[in-house]
C-alpha cells in the first residue's frame, strides 16, 4: 500500500465490556494497516474494557493511519452479538471520539452487530438466570 493520495481505511472497532480492539483495513479489507487493543496498552486485566483504554490502542491506530497519508475513514463498530450483548461497551464511543481528535473524517459510521435470526437457544434454562 504505497503512502498519499485521497485514500480512505475502514477502522473496525469492536467493543464488549471487556475489551476494545481497534483494527484498520484498506478499502477492500484485504490489508491490515494497523491493529490495536485495549489490553495491549493497559496493565490491569479489569481496565482493558474501559474507555481510556479504547482511546490509547485509537491513538496507536490513528497515528499510523496519518503516517500512511490516509485522511478518510469508514468506521464499523461492532459488539458481541449473537446470544450475547448487542449494545456496543464503553469503549466504542471513546474510540470514535478519539479518531476524530486525530484529524481524520469519518466518512460513515456502521454498526456491523451480529443479530441472530432464530439461532441457538440462549443460555440461562428454562425459567431465566436466578439471582
Amino acid at each position: 500500500m504505497k503512502a498519499g493520495g485521497n485514500r480512505k481505511a475502514v477502522v473496525h472497532i469492536y467493543s464488549s465490556k471487556n475489551n476494545t480492539i481497534v483494527h484498520a483495513t484498506d478499502e477492500t479489507g484485504a490489508e491490515t494497516i494497523a491493529i490495536a487493543s485495549g489490553g495491549m496498552v493497559v496493565d490491569a486485566d479489569s481496565k482493558k474494557g474501559t474507555a481510556t483504554a479504547a482511546m490509547k490502542a485509537m491513538e496507536i491506530v490513528a497515528t499510523k493511519l496519518k503516517d500512511m497519508g490516509i485522511r478518510q475513514v469508514i468506521i464499523e463498530v461492532r459488539a458481541p452479538g449473537g446470544t450475547k450483548s448487542k449494545t456496543p461497551g464503553p469503549g466504542a464511543q471513546a474510540a470514535i471520539r478519539e479518531l476524530a481528535r486525530h484529524g481524520l473524517i469519518p466518512v460513515v459510521i456502521r454498526d456491523v452487530t451480529p443479530i441472530p435470526h432464530d439461532g441457538t437457544r440462549k443460555k440461562g434454562g428454562k425459567r431465566g438466570r436466578r439471582v
